[in-house]
């Protein structure tokens, strides 16, 4: 990150030097167990030179894969309108959300419409949070660059069936239903 002091006011007379961020990368991830299934999201902020800003994990309940992934994007946008951090962007910041999902990439910049009615109003609101922020530049990546995202996404479904309060979906068919008539 390039380091600009900026102050800013805050609590009376407090003053308090927030970084200045040129660069802002970050990394969205959906997973879900089951489609639909126990879903969580992973959320990694980092700086233009790789210094880590913010990491995030976070289940989300039972959801498909896609909807988990509006929901990673949803956070991003949602962390990105936050002020409670160590850093800010600069003027002229230049923010980019990458993402492995080819389907949120495409309908968010327009190539494919959306169609399903359980991801209007997530593509909507995520819209609606874009048009509010700096200019966003939205990246496909391929999986293997996600991993970090990926590994944050499935720590969070995880943890909850670790807890026990979320039981692990299994994909495979029951033997007895092959067999009903």
């Amino acid at each position: 990150y390039q380091q600009h002091p900026v102050s800013i006011r805050r609590s009376g007379q407090v003053k308090i030097k927030l970084r200045a961020i040129a660069k802002l990368v970050i990394n969205i991830d959906g997973s879900s167990q089951g489609n639909p299934g126990p879903s969580g999201v992973g959320v990694y902020f980092e700086s233009g030179d790789r210094q880590k800003l913010i990491e995030k994990s976070r289940y989300i309940g039972v959801r498909t894969n896609n909807q988990a992934e509006y929901e990673a994007l949803l956070d991003a946008l949602k962390t990105l309108k936050t002020t409670d951090r160590n850093w800010q962007l600069a003027d002229q910041s230049e923010i980019e959300i990458r993402t492995d999902s080819e389907l949120l990439y495409c309908q968010i910049t327009g190539v494919y419409k959306v169609r399903d009615f359980s991801i209007k109003k997530l593509y909507s609101e995520a819209v609606r949070l874009m048009k509010e922020l700096p200019k966003i530049k939205m990246a496909l990546i391929p999986r293997e660059e996600n991993r970090i995202c990926d590994r944050l996404a499935k720590k969070a479904i995880n943890e909850m069936i670790k807890s026990g309060k979320v039981k692990r979906v299994s994909n495979q068919p029951k033997i007895r239903s092959l067999f009903t008539e």
